[in-house]
């Protein structure tokens, strides 16, 4: 099976799971260490001839990191594509198991079982706080409805006040994010890369938890340390 993966996080996943299966991944995979795949572009721009020229029984996508339009010149080339849908924990879980079979056919890796156990051993959350969670600046953006990052944060005990938002990466003038009612915000080191000298300025009046961005966005191996280490640089 030669696949090639434009999702960050299932690159990491087939890696872990079936090492040798990846001729080509994106610009953007840098999980684990070491990967030896073709470079086929990025996420949103990924180089369509290329992954052709790979020859892939398979590509890996997602509805929400890859264009439609890429997806369907690589269809109409004649390349198999499972495009994934993950906006809570569980559908990660779920879909995971369904790229993993697809990709790797293999049985289910060990890791899954392991993350799905962290997860449902997590304490009951502590008294909800709420949060507003921007993931860009200039212009400002945040965490809205429906997302997968927003479900974690959620079984934490932290509580997204844009969660109900029309959008699902709404735009929000700072003066409003500070107005919003929130007892923390939470910035995550990507796709913006926040950090203690960019973001918490920002937000002078608010406590900001610096969290990262791969235990918060990616579905993959990374979920087993997930929640500790959240939980951690929540506290």
């Amino acid at each position: 099976m030669r696949v090639v993966s434009l999702v960050p996080s299932l690159t990491e996943a087939v890696a872990v799971t079936a090492p040798g299966r990846l001729v080509g991944v994106t610009d953007w995979c840098t999980h684990p260490a070491g990967l030896t795949a073709a470079r086929v572009g990025g996420t949103k721009n990924p180089d369509v001839a290329a992954i052709v020229a790979l020859r892939p029984d398979l590509v890996l996508a997602n509805e929400e990191e890859n264009r439609a339009p890429d997806l369907a010149a690589l269809r109409d080339a004649g390349v198999e594509v499972l495009v994934t849908g993950i906006r809570t924990l569980d559908q990660a879980f779920e879909e995971l198991e369904r790229a993993l079979g697809a990709a790797c056919g293999a049985p289910r890796p060990r890791w899954l079982d392991e993350a799905e156990a962290a997860w449902a051993a997590l304490p009951p959350p502590r008294a909800p706080r709420r949060a507003v969670v921007p993931v860009w600046r200039r212009p400002w953006m945040v965490l809205g409805r429906d997302t997968f990052a927003g479900d974690l944060l959620s079984r934490l005990g932290v509580d997204n006040v844009y969660a109900s938002h029309a959008e699902r990466y709404p735009r929000i003038p700072l003066d409003r994010l500070n107005a919003a009612g929130a007892d923390l915000v939470v910035l995550p080191d990507e796709p913006y890369r926040f950090t203690a000298d960019d973001g918490p300025e920002a937000f002078p009046a608010l406590p900001a938890a610096l969290v990262d961005g791969r235990y918060l966005t990616w579905y993959g191996p990374s979920l087993v340390r997930a929640p500790a280490e959240l939980r951690a640089a929540l506290r």
